[in-house]
């Protein structure tokens, strides 16, 4: 049997026009730069002056290709405006990059309402609000598109951040299920999964919303738990820099790659985790009705992704 023809609608994006949400710092302005450099205009959304700032003085003096816009990402109705800005300035834009996310330290054992809708609002609403406004205007323009959503090496394997966790989890779903329903519509789909880069996302509590505060005020940065009483590291010591793993985002949307996956030391623990499901399914063999049936639900995504990546390398 033939693979199926593997489609690239942003193997080429000069010229095209990029929307970056969370893009004034970090992972999403190291995109941005990345982005711009391989000739693509760019628009990025920020929350903070200063970080449109500081963000804005790093891309090439005079860039007409470049635009900021003020966005939270949790207000919807702002969101189509943010889109609609984006087109009057550049026309169609041919990649979202939902990055905008808040790295939230509450465990599942003692996180409140607040912390809850807080990291839901931002971390997967806001991403599905992205999705909701851009993907109709991508089908329209039938440019060839693209949409890039950063989850996290903790939506691969959890551990002591269960409320991030369980939101970049989410993120994980929704762009897998996003991959098989536009299929052979000329929009890609990939989900970025990052381990440590430097970033400011450990002092996301200061973008908290006054109305989803705990009692008390605003929580300072609290650091991941210490385990087994190891001691502390320096966690952003040995992070990647954003321009680095940029460049990776970059080359996973030109190759349409569904899994872009930048630090190979979370594959012991994925393994494992692996491993660990197989092991948990029942020995007997399921009747084939029952594996018929099944079928219609299980999509051959990662079994051709899997083909794709080892024939390629």
């Amino acid at each position: 049997m033939n693979a199926k023809q593997h489609q690239t609608p942003l193997a080429d994006v000069r010229g095209k026009v990029a929307f970056i949400t969370g893009g004034s710092s970090g992972i999403g302005l190291g995109i941005g730069r990345v982005l711009s450099a391989a000739g693509m205009k760019v628009v990025f959304t920020y929350m903070r002056e200063d970080h449109r700032d500081k963000a804005l003085a790093l891309f090439p003096a005079g860039n007409p290709g470049v635009h900021a816009i003020r966005l939270d990402t949790s207000d919807r109705d702002a969101m189509v405006r943010a889109a609609d800005e984006a087109e009057a300035k550049f026309g169609h834009v041919h990649l979202l990059v939902n990055n905008a996310g808040v790295g939230i330290t509450s465990q599942i054992s003692n996180a409140t309402w607040n912390d809850w809708d807080w990291a839901m609002n931002v971390n997967v609403s806001g991403v599905f609000s992205g999705i909701r406004t851009f993907l109709p205007r991508m089908l329209a323009h039938g440019e060839g598109a693209h949409i890039v959503t950063t989850s996290s090496s903790a939506g691969l394997v959890s551990g002591m951040v269960g409320l991030y966790a369980t939101t970049k989890y989410a993120l994980m779903g929704m762009m897998e299920a996003l991959r098989v329903e536009i299929e052979g519509r000329n929009v890609g789909v990939s989900v970025f999964c990052p381990g440590l880069v430097k970033t400011d996302i450990m002092f996301s509590e200061r973008n908290r919303p006054t109305t989803l505060e705990n009692p008390g005020g605003p929580k300072a940065h609290t650091p991941p738990p210490v385990v087994g009483g190891a001691p502390a590291i320096d966690l952003m010591a040995v992070a990647l820099d954003p321009m680095d793993v940029a460049e990776e985002v970059l080359a996973g949307i030109r190759r349409n790659d569904l899994f872009i996956l930048t630090h190979q030391e979370f594959q012991p623990g994925v393994q494992q985790r692996h491993d660990a499901l197989m092991a948990s399914f029942p020995k007997e063999v399921a009747p084939e009705s029952r594996q018929d049936a099944v079928a219609v639900f299980v999509p051959q995504i990662y079994a051709e992704e899997a083909a794709r990546r080892r024939r390629e390398g």
